[in-house]
């Protein structure tokens, strides 16, 4: 008889301390949406709390970094931290759907999202942003903090402006459709490893 799913275990907790940043984050995949989160990089907390409010996850992040220096260090270990903490909330990723896709407008922005959690780190992203900063956020690591997420969620994960000229709606878009990508591909359609190998 197969192996049944726990989903109530879904959840996990990672902590990352360097001399650049202090992290914390607590994932639960099914959860309510709910979040707190703070980043030090205001416009990231907003894309978090997004992130969170549309993929159904809870998230508690906080994040003590060298802001001073620029946003560079916290975006990229916030996202290492919390790519971490959804691969370990997921455990042998045993009955999940693996694959999830999004397209998601925002006004005239139009973003998609496809991705693969078969254990391949890879990230594709096709955007571009006029504007450099919006609230503490260099628009540059947008493309950063999704491929060092790939990184540590063990994910094949590509990202598409189709349409946009407002950079907040591009990013906000972007964040939301990988929001509801993962969303799917974290589902509990089944109880096997989703995979010819039989495990990742």
């Amino acid at each position: 008889m197969p192996e049944e799913v726990n989903k109530a275990a879904r959840s996990a907790t990672v902590r990352r301390t360097t001399k650049e940043t202090d992290i914390s984050a607590t994932v639960t995949l099914d959860g309510t949406g709910s979040s707190s989160v703070s980043s030090g990089v205001v416009f990231l907390d907003h894309m978090l709390t997004n992130f969170s409010r549309h993929s159904g996850f809870d998230l508690v992040l906080e994040c003590k970094g060298d802001i001073d220096v620029d946003d560079h260090h916290s975006v990229e270990d916030v996202a290492l931290v919390l790519g971490s903490a959804i691969s370990e909330a997921l455990g042998d990723k045993r009955g999940i759907q693996r694959y999830g896709w999004a397209i998601i407008p925002m006004d005239e922005a139009l973003a998609r999202c496809a991705l693969d959690l078969g254990g391949r780190s890879y990230c594709v992203f096709n955007a571009e942003f006029k504007r450099p900063v919006i609230e503490g956020f260099s628009t540059e690591m947008v493309e950063h903090f999704f491929v060092s997420l790939s990184g540590t969620l063990k994910a094949n994960i590509h990202l598409t402006i189709l349409e946009g000229k407002n950079t907040h709606h591009k990013i906000e878009a972007l964040f939301k459709s990988f929001a509801y990508a993962l969303k799917a591909a974290v589902a509990v359609t089944g109880s096997d490893i989703p995979s010819t190998k039989g495990k990742f």
